[in-house]
């Protein structure tokens, strides 16, 4: 299949001082191959309360725990590290699935779309919901890929914790420093899963230093493997000093014993046991003072006595805190480690109760939430998402948007999972819901029960008077949306361009004669202006121009469209109409053709410059990987203004030009291993030497030899 696209950057044209914008673009056609034939899979969720065949749960049947039970976490990782392998397992083990899903055969419940099960990849997040020994989990399943980081970054929004997915034989990769940053961002706890225990090269410890030294955090190692790469067959509980061993002639992973660790049959682990959990209790007491009282008032003489309860509650508290981060291992592909993995999310990760949000104070349980994703259905419309911080949603519920100072009303209120969802009565704080029927909303908005509402909460929050520069007493009550940079590149698929309009000014159509002519001149102006501006002269009658002002100005407008260098748009232009003579009965598509070619006239006669947009850049990398940065971004024309540390990276700061950045994030990734990330963010516009400037002309022109 081909596909011709056509990505757009934009440049500016000067007349004088006159602006151009040149749209610049180059045609690039991608073959997108087929790896294997999708596999049509069609799973039933929605059947009545209870179970569906082979003990298959209905999604109706899901609890609805008190908050504190709740739990809304992400996987994230770098590609390929198995988050969504393990989303398939925990929706397994639960019991909302019948069968194992597999990446490779395209039949994962997360990864729905025809693109992701092609190729194996997670491009767009995906939402389930689940229950697991007495707790409702909201789970996400993030992109790894780096082209996709956008997901991550507004779903890692809306959640209260996340398992960060490692692939044992690597370590921290590059995806996964930039996930674990999004996750700082957003002061997520985190426990850390180390995943393919069974591949080849696999190892627990280079894979542990890698965390503490890469992501810079306190890994506390509450399980330790047995046996590695083709030898591992389960885990040691290092908390309670037990062993879980996997059945190897089980299919699926439900059959593994948990047993204790004993000296007659167990004797080294169960010494590798009571050493990890010494070390373990001696980290949780030096970052929890409740937990160091309690060890050194009661159990300094032997650590074996302190009991595992209070463990787990200190290390949840750590966790909290994000003072350090609980270290679980296993094999999702293989069925190992998955179960503990799902018991660690409902032990140590925070429910959202236990996450401070100092807004809700305000709210006094009237709705508060936030639509952190929207998705288009051929059949529905728009899907929000939405995070409900406080208060409860029906359907049919009229709801206030305060971004868009709208009222709407919700239609339908839906549970996720993936792409099939089933419609329920309420949804209350602390969860995550799907919603039909709000057409206006919009990533990032405020949703509230009305506008009334809004305001008592701003008036409790003593914010009720208006400040300088807010539109209204609401604005400071809005939760923080998704940062999204403005975009530097635009992509369409188009035909190809149609003819050009005749030159028709002076024509006799049927018994009409219609006649137009213009005088006009362009100029530079000082300010920086997008649109032209457009002035009339005192001789012009005013009868004639009330006339034609709308033609006039439609012609001035859409012949700065397309500039003569470029034939892109124009900026920072004045254009004069001195004279304007129109015969009786000529229809105003005659004055906006003779007024658009006038204009194209005066701009072909100026002097002309090239403008084209810079950008602000920001690279963050390594020491090591510093010079060879610096050395690329040279030949790019790139000027560095600044060069600081944080931490143990190095951060580059300047300016380079959008033209040069094509292809940047792959010459980057190639140039540091990786491990490097940048942003790219528009600045303005410069204008080009002459060099440059006759260079691209005569490219464009064709006469340029390409090797």
């Amino acid at each position: 299949m081909f596909i011709s696209w056509r990505i757009f950057a934009m440049n500016h044209q000067r007349i004088f001082s006159v602006h151009f914008k040149t749209m610049c673009y180059c045609k690039i056609k991608a073959i997108l191959k087929r790896s294997k034939t999708p596999v049509p899979l069609r799973r039933n969720y929605s059947s009545p309360p209870g179970v569906v065949g082979n003990d298959v749960k209905s999604l109706y049947s899901i609890i609805s725990p008190p908050v504190a039970k709740i739990r809304n976490i992400g996987i994230m990782a770098h590609i390929d590290a198995g988050k969504t392998t393990t989303t398939e397992r925990i929706l397994y083990y639960s019991g909302y699935t019948r069968s194992l899903g597999d990446v490779d055969d395209g039949d994962t419940v997360t990864d729905f779309m025809a693109q992701e099960r092609e190729r194996g990849i997670t491009i767009q997040s995906a939402a389930v919901t689940f229950d697991w020994k007495g707790y409702r989990v909201n789970l996400i399943d993030t992109p790894g890929h780096v082209d996709f980081t956008l997901e991550v970054e507004r779903c890692l929004r809306v959640l209260d914790g996340a398992v960060a997915v490692f692939d044992a034989s690597a370590g921290v990769e590059a995806q996964t420093l930039t996930v674990w940053k999004q996750a700082d961002k957003h002061k997520i706890p985190r426990i850390c899963f180390l995943n393919k225990m069974d591949k080849t090269g696999a190892s627990f410890n280079y894979a542990v230093e890698s965390i503490r030294e890469k992501l810079k955090v306190k890994p506390l190692l509450l399980q330790l493997p047995i046996g590695e790469a083709r030898t591992f067959k389960g885990v040691i509980d290092v908390v309670n000093k037990e062993k879980l061993v996997w059945n190897s002639n089980s299919d699926d992973g439900k059959d593994f014993e948990r047993k204790p660790l004993l000296e007659t049959s167990d004797l080294e682990l169960l010494k590798e046991a009571i050493e990890a959990r010494n070390s373990l209790i001696e980290q949780v007491a030096d970052l929890d003072d409740e937990f160091a009282d309690l060890v050194l008032e009661e159990f300094s003489e032997n650590f074996d006595l302190v009991p595992a309860e209070k463990l787990q509650t200190a290390i949840h508290r750590v966790t909290l805190a994000q003072a350090a981060v609980p270290v679980l291992c296993g094999s999702a592909l293989k069925n190992k480690g998955v179960q503990p993995l799902l018991d660690a999310i409902t032990m140590y990760l925070p429910s959202p109760e236990e996450r401070e949000y100092g807004f809700l104070q305000w709210y006094k349980g009237d709705l508060c939430a936030l639509a952190f994703k929207v998705l288009h259905d051929k059949q529905r419309g728009p899907l929000v998402f939405l995070r409900i911080y406080s208060g409860t949603l029906t359907p049919q519920l009229a709801i206030h948007n305060i971004n868009r100072n709208c009222t709407e009303r919700m239609s339908r209120l839906l549970l996720p999972f993936a792409d099939q969802h089933v419609e329920i009565p309420s949804l209350t704080a602390g969860n995550i819901a799907l919603t039909v029927g709000l057409k206006q909303t919009a990533t990032g908005d405020t949703i509230v029960s009305s506008k009334s509402s809004a305001l008592a909460a701003a008036r409790r929050a003593g914010r009720g008077e208006k400040k300088p520069g807010k539109n209204s007493e609401t604005e400071s009550l809005l939760l923080a949306g998704v940062e999204i940079p403005e975009p530097v590149f635009f992509c369409t698929i188009e035909p190809p361009s149609v003819a050009k309009q005749p030159d028709t000014l002076d024509r006799t159509l049927g018994d009409k004669r219609h006649f137009v002519r213009a005088e006009l001149e362009a100029r530079p102006v000082e300010a920086s202006s997008g649109m032209a501006v457009i002035e009339y002269a005192d001789c012009i009658s005013v009868d004639l121009l009330q006339a034609s002002r709308e033609a006039i100005e439609n012609a001035v407008h859409s012949a700065c469209l397309q500039g003569p260098l470029l034939g892109s748009p124009v900026q920072d232009v004045a254009i004069t109409l001195h004279s304007l003579m129109i015969h009786p009965g000529t229809s105003t598509t005659m004055v906006n053709a003779c007024v658009s070619r006038c204009i194209q006239k005066a701009l072909k006669k100026a002097d002309k410059q090239v403008l084209e947009p810079l950008m602000s850049l920001e690279v963050t990398v390594t020491g090591d990987y510093l010079s060879p940065v610096l050395a690329d971004l040279a030949q790019r024309r790139g000027n560095v203004q600044e060069i600081q540390t944080r931490q143990d990276n190095k951060v580059v700061i300047g300016f380079v030009p959008l033209a040069e950045m094509m292809g940047y994030s792959t010459v980057l990734r190639t140039l540091t291993s990786g491990s490097a990330t940048f942003a790219l963010e528009f600045s303005t516009y410069q204008a080009m030497s002459p060099q440059d400037q006759s260079t691209l002309l005569t490219q464009r022109s064709g006469l340029a030899h390409v090797l």
